[in-house]
């Protein structure tokens, strides 16, 4: 742990931190330093003073974080969220300060960690299809992580009816019933382009249909929201029509820092304590004894070739990547991305020391849960649940951006009604 102290002390940054935060491969980075466009110190760290063309960096370095969190709501906005999963966006949304009405999810342990947590929340347990949403006519704002489903074509433009079937129809029959005054959808990164872009396109012709403007959408990484953990969002933000005039929506502002996964795992900024122990998956041992020769931030390729070739089987001839495989984390680094199991063979998330999976409560802290968010269910579902979720701290700062549009709306409207 000795060496972490400098890993972004003091504005320097090591080399696997300047890959992550510019979306480059490590390899990419000592090309660049290879022809000059980096230059590290000679402590072979990065001074971000040295970064600022990348605008990434710059970011960071002119962060406004402090001032987002100074952003206080005008009054109570209720709110209601579809597809609420185990809560990850939701506890990021009421401590933005957003009150729920209602939350909407099907899965019956994801259900029961919500209930668990806040007695008082309304939590909807059952299919999407069959909730009534026209009982919440004075809702300020909707939320829903919908899944990633195709559309039918019949060769012309589709409508609000013709994407019948999906859940996406399910969120936009809760729009078209609640008419919110801001929605939030949000999805995973490939939604950008699934079905050649043509998913996303019909999901814009239906939100206009339905009255509402569409700020264009953005992927967000986690890391620079304080999460240490290298995950993609894709948001879309919507305005009512009828309330355009005057507001601006902005994307909130990123951390003057990237947290790794030491700042999940150790007593520091994220949390007081270290991580406390919990319920696990664990190896059998021949994997255990094959993942104690894996280096922390290495992976199969670090084993020798005899263990290579046992370990890999018929995926060793294929050559190159799926360096997720028998993959350690390290400490010095933000998080892969989590999965819903720790010990998929494609997906390997090994503790940093230890010969073992990333037990549930590491899994929690990693999507920034607080320690005393329990889960309910099997192990498998609860990381699962945890896997899906939103990180707490991306939603938290979604979720003050969206305090500020509604309460430029607000605004708006007690200047008309004056």
């Amino acid at each position: 742990m000795k060496g972490l102290v400098i890993l972004m002390s003091d504005n320097y940054i090591s080399e696997s931190l300047l890959a992550d935060i510019t979306s480059v491969s490590k390899r990419t980075v000592k090309s660049w330093k290879k022809n000059g466009k980096v230059i590290p110190a000679s402590n072979g760290m990065y001074s971000l003073d040295d970064l600022k063309h990348f605008p990434q960096v710059k970011g960071m370095l002119e962060s406004k974080w402090e001032k987002d969190q100074q952003i206080k709501p005008l009054r109570s906005y209720k709110s209601v969220e579809l597809f609420a999963g185990a809560g990850g966006l939701a506890i990021g949304l009421e401590r933005a300060g957003f009150s729920p009405v209602a939350l909407n999810e099907i899965d019956k342990n994801a259900c029961s960690t919500l209930r668990k947590n806040r007695p008082n929340w309304n939590v909807i347990e059952g299919d999407i299809a069959n909730v009534d949403f026209t009982v919440y006519k004075d809702v300020d704002f909707l939320s829903g992580g919908f899944p990633c489903q195709a559309f039918s074509y019949a060769g012309k433009k589709l409508g609000f009816e013709d994407t019948r079937g999906t859940l996406f129809f399910e969120l936009a029959r809760a729009i078209k019933e609640m008419k919110p005054k801001v929605f939030l959808g949000e999805n995973v990164r490939g939604l950008l382009t699934h079905d050649n872009g043509n998913t996303l396109e019909v999901i814009k012709s239906v939100i206009s249909e339905l009255g509402y403007t569409l700020v264009e959408p953005r992927v967000l990484k986690a890391i620079f929201y304080r999460v240490p953990q290298k995950r993609e969002r894709l948001f879309l933000v919507c305005i009512r029509n009828d309330l355009l005039e005057g507001v601006d929506f902005s994307w909130p502002e990123t951390y003057s820092r990237v947290l790794v996964l030491s700042d999940a795992l150790k007593k520091g900024e994220l949390y007081d304590t270290d991580c406390p122990k919990s319920a696990g998956q664990r190896y059998p041992e021949r994997k255990k004894e094959i993942l104690h020769m894996v280096p922390p931030g290495g992976c199969w390729v670090d084993l020798p070739d005899e263990i290579q070739r046992e370990y890999m089987k018929t995926s060793y001839f294929m050559g190159g990547g799926k360096t997720g495989m028998a993959r350690r984390l390290s400490y010095d680094s933000p998080s892969l991305t989590l999965t819903c199991a720790p010990a998929q063979k494609q997906t390997e998330r090994c503790h940093p020391e230890e010969d073992r999976p990333l037990n549930i409560r590491e899994y929690a802290r990693i999507q920034t849960f607080p320690d005393d968010w329990v889960f309910e269910g099997a192990s498998s579902s609860q990381y699962k649940q945890i896997g899906n979720a939103v990180p707490v701290n991306l939603g938290h700062a979604m979720g003050l951006r969206l305090i500020s549009l509604l309460n430029d709306i607000e605004r708006n409207t007690r200047g008309e009604l004056a």
